[in-house]
């Protein structure tokens, strides 16, 4: 069973914005019931990972949580999500998975629209060190790679013959992946949002890596 913990990441010290805080509102009260763990600097070790520390450093906050939402929910156990994920209705189905992950409307999977696992899950510690172990955010010129997570965690399903429909749910090697309506109702070109029986949440996109 995964645990009724929901956790999210914060770090640099900044001020939670009101949409910050809106959504971590709805996690309340759609699961009254779980721990709701904030992590950041204080009480997580930026330095496991080499990547980690360096994004860090350059205040890329989002590729921290990039690295740290896997090393968390594998250590913990629980569901991650986004600061920028509205939740509309109750996790509690979805407990008794091995693993879910969601999609985004170019069917890729995306951990910040909210995946879950038991701790000590063998698939998350070999997703999070086959990608992290030995990559570098800062490269011999001092570019930082801006790759989003959503294409390291697809090469990663690839390289492991991952293949799964982008229209409906699939199950594979245990792993439960779900279409968009499920984690990703809104259309990030239009804002219109599709809200269907099946939504659980929204994910606003506020990109906070991207640059203008």
């Amino acid at each position: 069973m995964i645990p009724k913990i929901i956790h999210y990441c914060w770090f640099g010290g900044n001020e939670k914005p009101e949409d910050v805080l809106k959504c971590i509102a709805s996690w309340k009260k759609f699961c009254p019931d779980y721990k709701i763990i904030e992590w950041n600097e204080s009480n997580y070790d930026i330095s496991k990972f080499a990547y980690c520390l360096e994004a860090y450093n350059h205040k890329k906050w989002s590729f921290v949580s990039d690295v740290a939402r896997l090393d968390i929910v594998f250590s913990v156990g629980g569901i991650y999500l986004d600061t920028d994920v509205e939740l509309v209705r109750p996790l509690d189905d979805l407990l008794s998975l091995y693993i879910f992950m969601g999609l985004e409307k170019n069917g890729e999977v995306n951990t910040g629209l909210g995946f879950g696992a038991s701790s000590n899950n063998d698939f998350i510690y070999d997703m999070l060190h086959s990608i992290y172990d030995d990559r570098k955010f800062v490269d011999e010129f001092g570019n930082c790679d801006l790759t989003p997570c959503t294409q390291l965690t697809m090469q990663y399903l690839m390289d492991k013959h991952i293949s799964y429909n982008k229209d409906i749910v699939t199950e594979v090697n245990g792993i439960t992946i779900f279409p968009l309506e499920y984690f990703c109702p809104m259309d990030y070109e239009t804002g219109e949002i599709k809200l269907t029986d099946n939504t659980y949440s929204i994910h606003h996109y506020k990109a906070s890596w991207v640059t203008n």
